[in-house]
């Protein structure tokens, strides 16, 4: 099954119908409940802080809802009504939708302490904005249907509350600046790529790398690779590619793997220099 990093299958079978039936479960309860304070979904949105468009696509079952939604939602509803939400919330789990093979390292990812990552092929799957992950399945091949694709967005969108849901968690990400230069999908989503990462390289738990295009004395040169530190600290490495993957736990492998992370990170561009460079592209 072909994969753009982030686990989610791009078939038309694994975790479809789950996804499709809890989101959507989800989304009817949340119209219900607007319905009954009698507000319009134009009305409803800025109250929470959110786009109308964004809310309608929750309440049809195309995006997982993010965790600040259930609590501005008991301002605008009222307890009972939060409470009814948070119910129909407890159903929904980030791993839906996901590849089965995929589903072990997303387990460990939901208990890690740190996560770190590297990138030559594509932006990270807990990285990618929504243009960004729209343009990768646009350009699937065998090509998927409108229905698969907004699954698979809406899985991908779901993972990445992780960031903000592990807020003790060290997020550690070293990307190819190929990829940035590589304008996959045009120059809007280029942008939009830009600004989620300089947003998200604000978060206190998140670090952003660029290896820069030239670098003589590079130690990814055998490919990507993502490793986790799991809560009894024990080390675990992650590969895949071509619809393929490898979760390594043998503790031999992922100290290689550490060594040669640790090396990239002193020859890839600092945090702060790495924001500099991402501003720079966007002001071009």
């Amino acid at each position: 099954m072909a994969m753009d990093h982030g686990g989610v299958r791009a078939g038309a079978n694994c975790g479809e119908p789950e996804l499709s039936d809890s989101l959507k479960t989800f989304g009817a309860v949340l119209k219900a409940l607007r319905d009954e304070a009698r507000l319009t979904q134009e009305q409803f949105a800025p109250r929470v802080q959110y786009s109308a468009a964004y809310i309608a696509k929750i309440e049809q079952g195309k995006r997982f809802p993010p965790r600040d939604l259930l609590d501005r939602s008991e301002e605008v509803l009222g307890a009972t009504a939060a409470r009814v939400l948070a119910a129909a919330a407890g159903s929904l789990t980030r791993k839906v939708g996901l590849a089965s093979w995929f589903l072990q390292w997303a387990a460990i990812e939901e208990d890690t302490t740190s996560l770190y990552a590297y990138e030559c092929r594509v932006i990270p799957g807990l990285l990618q904005p929504e243009p960004y992950i729209q343009a990768l399945f646009e350009r699937h091949l065998p090509p998927l249907t409108q229905e698969q694709s907004e699954r698979q967005v809406a899985a991908r969108l779901a993972r990445q509350q992780l960031l903000v849901d592990r807020p003790n968690t060290s997020f550690s990400f070293i990307i190819e600046q190929a990829l940035l230069e590589r304008r996959l999908g045009g120059e809007l989503v280029t942008r939009s790529l830009l600004d989620h990462l300089i947003r998200v390289g604000q978060y206190r738990n998140v670090e952003l790398q660029v290896m820069p295009l030239v670098q003589e004395d590079h130690a990814g040169f055998e490919g990507e690779m993502y490793l986790a530190e799991t809560a009894d600290h024990r080390w675990a490495g992650y590969v895949e590619g071509h619809g393929t993957s490898m979760l390594i736990s043998d503790p031999k492998a992922p100290s290689y793997m550490l060594q040669r992370y640790g090396k990239m990170r002193s020859q890839a561009l600092s945090h702060q220099a790495t924001t500099s460079l991402l501003e720079q592209m966007r002001g071009g």
